[in-house]
């Protein structure tokens, strides 16, 4: 099989809904970050063979191909637009490596996501379920994703100070790490940093708004805007690269639609073993955090080192790009990792969970 390694990775700033970006397309979001990433490993337009972009809230018309236009790329790139809500921007990953098997030599992979400018007419009906749209055709087992969180925190006894302390470490850590972030970041309308992180304390957080029993406005992630890209390429190609990292392993999961937090969990494990890798072998890890209990619950039940995950704050410090969060995990792996292995791992609606292994 014909390998595939990352040779270049970036993203935006995360900005909240309604926040700098506001005025920003998905393509135009999606296009700066793919210029960047081409000028960042020296591959020229021509040389791209596909573009995938996860996109989860927009309005269709196949973003991935308006992307790759307005970055400048031949028209002959068709582009390939995918929706697996949160594990989107992962699996246009696993969808890259698939096509450099294949034969591809170059691919763009990852998700651009506008919350602000989600269309209306694609919200949900009066009749969807907490005005969410529909992840199983049973109403009865499509739980509104807060609620499946507090269940979730019931269920195995996480408590809301638990989950506030993750929140407020992942913003502390995140505002320790601004000026490493600050390398995969690419600067667009005058956004360098992810807007929303901010010195969250505990008292804070006792005071933030509920949304449902302990999940509140502090240890849940806020819908934002974005957009993350990596290179994905032959190992031809990455032979010349000033810096590679393999991708070793991955898949997606689909679990029970009742417990969509606890998802990853299987992924995680199933993609470990088929690298012979021990949880505690990992260098590092990166678990997305839409819920501050979804991330410990599934930090412990994967066997994570809750030590080696998100060293540098997760979505609750920087916020959710629903179709680019997943790539954002991919990002900081490839920013991070110093000859290791990394993992990625995410959540989705509808019991789906994603995991990426990397090799830096």
């Amino acid at each position: 099989m014909r390998r595939a390694f990352l040779v270049a990775a970036r993203r935006t700033a995360v900005v909240p809904q309604g926040g700098a970006f506001r005025g920003l397309s998905v393509d135009a979001l999606g296009a700066s970050v793919l210029q960047a990433l081409l000028a960042d490993a020296a591959i020229a337009p021509e040389g791209v063979d596909e573009v995938i972009v996860s996109n989860a809230l927009g309005e269709g018309g196949n973003p991935a191909r308006r992307v790759a236009l307005l970055a400048g790329l031949p028209e002959r790139v068709a582009g390939l637009s995918i929706d697996r809500q949160c594990a989107g921007g992962l699996d246009a990953l696993l969808l890259a490596r698939a096509l450099i098997a294949a034969g591809a030599d170059v691919v763009v992979a990852g998700g651009a996501e506008s919350a602000s400018q989600r269309p209306e007419r694609r919200m949900p009906g009066a009749d969807a379920p907490y005005g969410q749209a529909r992840f199983t055709p049973w109403p009865d087992r499509d739980p509104d994703m807060a609620q499946a969180a507090e269940a979730l925190a019931l269920r195995l006894g996480i408590s809301r100070k638990a989950a506030d302390d993750w929140a407020v470490a992942s913003h502390a850590k995140a505002m320790a790490a601004r000026a490493n972030l600050r390398a995969e970041i690419l600067p667009l309308a005058g956004v360098a940093d992810d807007a929303f992180t901010r010195a969250l304390t505990p008292a804070l957080a006792a005071r933030a708004t509920p949304v449902t029993g302990g999940i509140t406005a502090a240890n849940a992630a806020v819908a934002a805007d974005g957009a993350a890209l990596c290179l994905v390429v032959s190992e031809r190609i990455a032979a010349r690269a000033a810096r590679a990292v393999e991708i070793v392993s991955g898949l997606t999961l689909g679990g029970t639609p009742d417990e969509p937090g606890l998802a990853p969990v299987a992924a995680i494990g199933a993609a470990l073993a088929a690298v012979r890798l021990a949880p505690f072998a990992l260098e590092r890890a990166e678990v997305m955090e839409a819920y501050a209990v979804q991330a410990i619950a599934c930090v412990q039940g994967a066997g994570l080192d809750a030590a080696r995950v998100n060293l540098r704050g997760g979505a609750l410090a920087r916020g959710h790009p629903i179709g680019a969060s997943g790539a954002i995990l991919a990002v900081r792996l490839f920013h991070d990792l110093a000859g290791g292995y990394g993992l990625a791992a995410i959540a989705a609606a509808g019991g789906l969970g994603t995991a990426l292994v990397l090799r830096g």
